[in-house]
């Protein structure tokens, strides 16, 4: 479905947001900059010398430009030295450059394995013609930013995209049309933040939160900000891929549970294709929420849903439900 809508179909282009996002290319000329800092942040922080210079980067344009996408096994430089976490061969490190500068980005995708294309060939021509001077692209970001999270810090409205600094956020909202509010977080307590100024009509036309119990993807932007999520919901949660397994809380894998406006637990998945079948490995309920049928129900509602989402067929418990 992804790839109907990436690369030369020019819908979306990948980028960095908080993590690897699908962005929609309408919102290119706003996203120069990032190009730009990111381009720079890698080059600077991440591969240091070692990356190879403009001469090899061009060979990699020109031999593209060519043949047309490219992956990593088109190439076969070798990583030289110790072999650590995350050590990229030079061609990867190139490419990985190219892709945070702007210069390539994702045309699609067989498995886990990406194919690089010149970002002139997804982005359509009208849209890549579009230039915006530096203050109108911070402009767009951080209204883009508040409208999306309607109540927010001025370190939550620079967080959504990562694409702004504390100073360029601070003057912002300095001259933007906004209204100072206090907002009550899960344990009782106020805190200061920003909305747009039409926020008491918003909040009138709110609709309740539906009582569907949803299982929520750890990278959701709901959950993306920790310290947001701990703060407004009082749910403390990590995802723990990267934490060594005799050191996980959870486990590898864990899924949020939400339903109405808590989150009412955690469950851990893995899909077995062989058999066609969902395995939930681990499952908990968070402190102070009550699991009667009509929750559990949901959950199992839900987890049908997941599962044909999913492509399998059947749900099976591998652990205690109750």
């Amino acid at each position: 479905m992804i790839d109907k809508h990436l690369g030369r179909s020019g819908d979306l282009f990948e980028h960095f947001t908080h993590d690897a996002s699908m962005i929609p290319s309408d919102f290119f000329p706003m996203w120069r900059r990032q190009f730009n800092s990111m381009g720079e942040r890698v080059a600077r922080h991440w591969y240091h010398e070692k990356m190879q210079g403009s001469d090899e980067q061009q060979l990699i344009i020109d031999r593209i430009r060519r043949e047309g996408p490219l992956s990593t096994e088109a190439f076969d430089t070798k990583i030289e030295g110790e072999k650590r976490m995350w050590a990229r061969p030079p061609h990867k490190q190139t490419l990985d450059y190219l892709w945070y500068a702007g210069v390539l980005t994702t045309s699609h995708r067989e498995k886990f394995r990406k194919y690089y294309d010149l970002i002139e060939n997804v982005i359509p021509s009208e849209t890549l013609a579009i230039e915006l001077g530096e203050q109108a692209q911070i402009d767009w970001l951080c209204q883009a930013a508040i409208e999306r999270l309607g109540i927010a810090s001025l370190s939550e409205i620079r967080k959504f995209w990562e694409a702004v600094s504390p100073r360029e956020t601070k003057a912002w909202a300095d001259n933007a049309d906004l209204t100072t509010v206090e907002v009550q977080s899960r344990d009782g307590s106020w805190v200061e933040a920003f909305a747009e100024a039409d926020i008491e009509n918003k909040l009138e036309l709110m609709t309740k939160p539906t009582s569907r119990l949803r299982i929520i993807n750890p990278f959701d932007p709901l959950i993306r900000d920790r310290n947001r999520l701990k703060r407004s919901f009082g749910f403390d949660y990590t995802i723990e891929i990267f934490v060594p397994a005799a050191k996980r809380q959870w486990g590898y894998y864990v899924y949020p549970l939400l339903q109405n406006d808590r989150f009412v637990g955690r469950i851990e998945l893995k899909a077995d294709r062989k058999k066609s079948c969902l395995n939930v490995i681990s499952f908990w309920k968070e402190p102070k929420v009550k699991w009667g049928d009509a929750r559990f129900a949901a959950l199992e509602r839900e987890l049908v849903q997941f599962a044909k989402f999913g492509g399998v067929e059947t749900v099976s418990w591998h652990c205690d439900s109750i």
